[in-house]
């Protein structure tokens, strides 16, 4: 990758994909991070040997953009770069709640932008990011974004931006449910007697194990279910009791109040 990546921002997103970079065998001088607090700055630099600038006017000068300020402080950090991206660089952006219109009106309307929506699992390599491109994004660049977006995981592009709500819905936010989960089945088998050690270690390696499992099947996951499933066994009562309690429903709904509160993010942090 020849190109010039600036990241501006230097939190947890973005160390995450600068380190995947990296490893992938991107030259570190390839890269340059800005961001307010210089003690991240000079973190990254030590680890990845990367440049970094506390000036965020001079890290935009780069061939693609990645803005990953918080989602309150980007109409303020895109009006300041405006007048110095003359260039037209690819621009990425990896905050939530914000549309394209928005982005389009503080940076100009003929700029290249990819919205794109990472998950946390990105910090440890396994991410999933959906990802939106504008009218004025190329095929080459959409191939550099999932160059740099496939350095911490897998990407998914879709065609409509409205799309992006449903992958807050599935993948953005979709670890916490997964938490929740495994805090529940943690707790329940601390109820039935195992040490918390032992409930977190058998928890963990169970949804890893099954996740890995179904990525890699040939048959879809309501087969993989029903193979654990004996008539009359252990699994088809847990699962009967899911069934009863309407768990389809329930992710249905949580789901969909996720997707709104996307939707409402959007009007209220637009242009």
């Amino acid at each position: 990758m020849s190109q010039t990546i600036a990241f501006i921002g230097a939190g947890n997103m973005s160390a995450a994909i600068i380190g995947g970079l990296v490893q992938q065998g991107v030259d570190p001088k390839s890269i340059i991070a800005s961001n307010r607090s210089t003690g991240k700055l000079e973190a990254l630099a030590s680890k990845y040997g990367i440049r970094i600038t506390p000036d965020n006017r001079e890290a935009a000068q780069a061939d693609v953009v990645v803005l990953s300020v918080k989602p309150q402080m980007m109409k303020a950090v895109c009006q300041d770069l405006k007048p110095v991206m003359p260039h037209n660089p690819l621009i990425v952006t990896v905050a939530a709640g914000i549309d394209v219109a928005s982005y389009e009106a503080w940076l100009g309307a003929d700029k290249a932008i990819v919205r794109c929506m990472p998950n946390t699992p990105s910090l440890v390599g396994m991410g999933a990011s959906g990802l939106f491109a504008n009218a004025n994004v190329s095929a080459a660049q959409r191939v550099s974004v999932d160059g740099i977006m496939s350095a911490v995981g897998i990407t998914a592009w879709v065609e409509q931006e409205s799309l992006i709500n449903a992958v807050i819905a599935v993948s953005g936010s979709g670890p916490a449910y997964y938490f929740l989960m495994m805090e529940s089945m943690i707790d329940a088998g601390i109820a039935q007697g195992l040490s918390r050690e032992t409930a977190k270690a058998l928890t963990f390696q169970t949804v890893a194990g099954a996740a890995k499992l179904a990525a890699g099947a040939d048959v879809e996951v309501d087969e993989l279910r029903r193979r654990v499933m004996s008539p009359g066994g252990t699994t088809e009562q847990a699962v009967q009791s899911f069934e009863s309690d309407n768990i389809r429903e329930i992710f249905s709904r949580a789901m969909t109040r996720c997707a709104n509160r996307a939707v409402e993010m959007a009007k209220e942090m637009g242009n």
